[in-house]
């Protein structure tokens, strides 16, 4: 996977794969089938530790405005921190597969879709516990969370700013809470 994050699925040799998986050629077409089979594992990973990372954020069972917040705090942390020139291994394939490869797309579909889904939940919940603006519409904001983590991985790539991240998300939240 980390590979692959680094060095993109076309940057990304044989004898590279090889190298980082300490496989033999034959074992890991054996393991994987090919080149495409173990990019689709390690896309697979990456979205299933960041969905398992969102449930642990936005936990019903914990405030979930709070929970908002903490995930949001990540996602400025993961823009900012050591690895934001790295970015996000979906997004990083999303531009570079997606429209040719059914697959990819699926899956990244099926991911951010998955992210929609979480924080509508989470925010019809700070709404029942009435930490919402009134008017504020849960799958709305939901959506366009979605599109700033994103687009704050994207936009690290080249600048990593912590504090103006921090703002824009910020000012997101004093939009839509209480």
């Amino acid at each position: 996977m980390g590979v692959f994050w680094s060095s993109g699925y076309n940057g990304t040799s044989l004898p590279d794969l090889l190298e980082a998986t300490k496989l033999s050629r034959g074992s890991l077409y054996a393991a994987f089938g090919d080149k495409h089979g173990l990019f689709l594992r390690a896309l697979d990973r990456y979205i299933d530790d960041s969905l398992t990372r969102l449930d642990t954020e936005l936990d019903p069972r914990k405030n979930a405005l709070a929970g908002i917040r903490v995930c949001l705090a990540g996602y400025v942390e993961r823009a900012s921190g050591v690895g934001a020139r790295r970015g996000c291994l979906v997004v990083a394939t999303a531009m570079e597969l997606a429209g040719h490869d059914t697959e990819v797309e699926q899956r990244i579909r099926r991911f951010f879709k998955a992210m929609e889904t979480r924080l509508t939940s989470a925010l019809t919940r700070a709404r029942a516990e009435g930490e919402l603006v009134d008017g504020v519409e849960p799958a709305t904001v939901a959506r366009l969370l979605v599109c700033l983590v994103e687009g704050m991985r994207v936009v690290s790539k080249t600048s990593s700013d912590r504090s103006a991240s921090q703002a824009v998300v910020q000012t997101l939240i004093d939009r839509f809470a209480k």
